[in-house]
């Protein structure tokens, strides 16, 4: 499989959301998102060690537009449909293209916790890497006092595959478990 030549598309729409590729001029949403959500962002997300600028915010989004087109990766940006307003942002990583293996990481904006728009995310970009990429397995990874992002694994249908102890170090400095969640091809 040559990764450049995969029809991948721009944007995938589920009931609420347009998921999409980033583009030129998003950072300034990105960045609005981020400052509304950093505190919790902080907590679990190892980019978020400092509020970003807007510039900062901007080169994340032309950077992801230019890794989306080369299928080096997908950062996808997720979009509510009835306001426009950006909410989040996920993505689907590479890991190994000879599997095909791929990682989904995830955020969403603070005011839209808890309203079931990341676990809408997470099962259409699981369809989509079955279907469009050939995906035979894929990864969820998380802190392991992270119980909300857990949950969005497990109620998107992926199993605890393994608690990988004192593996990285959380944001605050410490060891940190993750949880690493999985699902393979074929499985429901």
């Amino acid at each position: 499989m040559t990764p450049s030549l995969i029809p991948f598309p721009e944007i995938i729409e589920t009931p609420r959301m347009l998921l999409r590729a980033p583009r030129a001029g998003d950072g300034i949403a990105v960045n609005a998102a981020i400052q509304e959500s950093f505190d919790s962002l902080h907590q679990w997300m190892p980019w978020a060690r400092t509020v970003p600028t807007l510039e900062q915010s901007e080169h994340f989004a032309r950077e992801g537009a230019q890794h989306y087109r080369s299928r080096e990766d997908f950062p996808i940006l997720l979009w509510e449909r009835d306001t426009q307003l950006f909410i989040g942002a996920s993505g689907l990583h590479p890991r190994d293209w000879s599997v095909p293996s791929f990682e989904i990481g995830y955020w969403v904006r603070s005011s839209r916790e808890g309203q079931g728009y990341v676990t809408e995310a997470v099962k259409a970009l699981t369809q989509v890497a079955f279907a469009i990429l050939h995906a035979q397995r894929l990864i969820i990874r998380c802190d392991a006092r992270n119980l909300r992002s857990a949950r969005v694994a497990e109620r998107a249908g992926y199993r605890l595959e393994a608690t990988l102890r004192r593996e990285l170090r959380a944001p605050d400095g410490s060891l940190r478990d993750t949880l690493q969640f999985v699902r393979l091809a074929g499985e429901t």
